[in-house]
């Protein structure tokens, strides 16, 4: 649905069945804290729901079938356990999930809606959204493991790997497993936050060897820039960061500004964090505890920031700004984001993988700010990353 106001468009998907917004029409029931912490039944396939969507030809992993409760674990019991990487990622991201949307809930006042699905050969996801709440426009944490296939030639171009036979056609087994949420507050003066960590492997596959790495981030992407809200966002990471391993940091936040760079406007569509990709230079198990650290971070490095902002008053322009803003997260997530061009190539659930768009956005042509505004201030800390800490 789009309505025209003035010279731009603004885009709203709030009464609309739009794949960033809508949820599936089964189980409809709100998850509050005393839900999301509630034992997990074990998924039964033959017992699933019909699926909500129809499996596209080309996916290269496996429909999903919605199930009524989460399951006690989304790997295949009979082939990984619990003590194994797979497992233990998949115990931290699932404790992560659980921490973050209890806190989220109560400084919003609102409950995130549940969806969770398995599929017929293992793996499966759980979606919570909270969305129209007093705090939140819209707020997402999801959790997936896939157990999935790529072509051959798209994991050399992946793992920039030359050795093995060099001819393996067909396509590459491969076990993904992350924890994903946008957060976009109500309120123009309080940051949108993303953070994305996930762990995948490889099988050896005709000559090419068996791979695994590491990778994720958080970021802040805000309307206006408070420089104390930045210092503690940064400042927290920086921490987690020193913890592990001082060189992370400015390794890690340069990348991160080179990462989210908008590259048709030459401008980031925030104000950086921390990012990293394809990691696997040192044992996993501590590249497991440095994503642990990092995850059980968020909340302490953003909820703060948003508690402070989600009473401020604002006027008709700030929100405007704001939605202006959000269609550059728009534009950044639609053709850049590796997670979400991955998500759509390889078939993965459509409601979860858009679920980081906003519900509103805008575009307007031709805008830009005053010079020595504020807006111009935080358009210019886009175009020229700053150094927080």
């Amino acid at each position: 649905m789009q309505a025209l106001r003035g010279t731009g468009s603004r885009i709203s998907h709030t009464d609309t069945q739009s794949a960033s917004t809508s949820l599936p029409a089964c189980n409809r029931s709100r998850c509050g804290p005393h839900t999301v912490k509630s034992p997990r039944s074990r998924a039964n396939p033959q017992k699933a729901r019909s699926p909500h969507s129809t499996r596209r030809k080309s996916a290269a992993i496996e429909q999903e079938q919605m199930i009524q409760s989460a399951p006690d674990s989304l790997l295949r019991q009979d082939v990984d356990s619990p003590d194994s990487m797979r497992g233990r990622f998949e115990h931290v991201i699932r404790q992560g999930q659980d921490s973050i949307c209890a806190a989220v809930e109560r400084l919003d006042g609102g409950s995130f809606h549940q969806d969770s699905w398995v599929r017929p050969g293992g793996g499966g996801g759980i979606s919570r959204v909270l969305q129209g709440g007093n705090v939140f426009e819209k707020a997402g944490v999801n959790v997936s493991v896939v157990y999935g296939s790529m072509p051959a030639e798209a994991y050399r171009a992946a793992t920039t790997q030359s050795n093995g036979s060099g001819k393996a056609a067909g396509r590459v087994p491969f076990f993904a497993a992350g924890i994903s949420s946008v957060m976009h507050p109500l309120n123009p003066f309080a940051p949108t936050m993303h953070f994305n960590y996930r762990y995948f492997e490889t099988e050896e596959y005709e000559g090419l060897p068996g791979r695994w790495w590491f990778g994720g981030g958080s970021d802040i992407t805000p309307s206006y820039v408070f420089p104390e809200d930045l210092k503690h966002f940064h400042g927290l990471y920086k921490d987690v960061c020193d913890r592990h391993d001082p060189a992370f940091h400015p390794r890690f936040k340069q990348w991160a500004d080179d990462y989210f760079l908008i590259k048709h406007r030459n401008e980031r569509r925030g104000c950086g964090g921390i990012f990293f990709d394809d990691l696997m230079d040192r044992p996993a198990d501590q590249l497991l505890a440095f994503s642990t650290d990092c995850i059980n971070s968020v909340a302490d490095s953003y909820l703060p920031i948003v508690d402070k902002r989600k009473d401020s008053p604002f006027t008709d322009e700030n929100k405007a700004w704001q939605q202006l803003r959000r269609g550059r997260y728009v534009e950044f997530n639609l053709v850049y984001d590796r997670g979400t061009t991955f998500g759509l190539k390889t078939g993965g659930r459509i409601e979860s993988i858009l679920m980081s768009l906003p519900l509103t956005a805008r575009w307007e042509y031709d805008q830009h700010p005053a010079e020595g505004s504020p807006e111009a201030d935080l358009l210019d800390a886009c175009i020229n990353p700053r150094t927080w800490v």
